[in-house]
């Protein structure tokens, strides 16, 4: 009996669930951080005006920047989540290619999947290095004109 190849659909499932989470929570930060620009350009305004303090504004600077650095942190983190659950995908998804069958009055033909090729390496030279020849002088000495 021919049988043809079956994915595991839990895993893939499952890694499109990871997939989905990361790219959620990427646009939640991105989000978050659109807030927190925001309410910085609000408190610039405000000095501006006269309403706060130098000081209070240079607090809000490093507290906005320091904030800022964690969510940049956290969508780096997820987008990198997100890329390796893509690939792990991928690599499922393309172990499914298709094996060719025929139906003939004989019954089925075919099965035959191609073999993957070997990655092959060169393998590089050891570099010689030659000595320099010094140039024979002459009997007058240094320069031979």
């Amino acid at each position: 009996m021919v049988q043809t190849k079956k994915m595991n659909e839990s895993f893939f499932s499952k890694i499109l669930k990871e997939f989905n989470v990361a790219g959620e929570l990427v646009r939640a930060r991105q989000e978050e951080k659109q807030g927190l620009l925001n309410d910085f350009d609000g408190e610039c305004k405000r000095f501006f005006f006269g309403k706060i303090s130098e000081r209070a504004l240079a607090s809000s600077v490093k507290k906005t920047n320091k904030e800022l650095k964690r969510l940049d942190k956290s969508i780096r983190e997820n987008i990198k989540k997100s890329r390796k659950a893509g690939e792990r995908a991928m690599v499922l998804t393309s172990a499914q290619a298709p094996i060719g069958y025929r139906a003939t009055l004989s019954g089925i033909v075919g099965g035959k999947t191609k073999a993957k090729k070997k990655k092959t390496t060169k393998k590089r030279k050891k570099k010689t290095t030659r000595k320099k020849r010094k140039k024979r002088q002459g009997k007058k000495g240094k320069n031979n004109f």
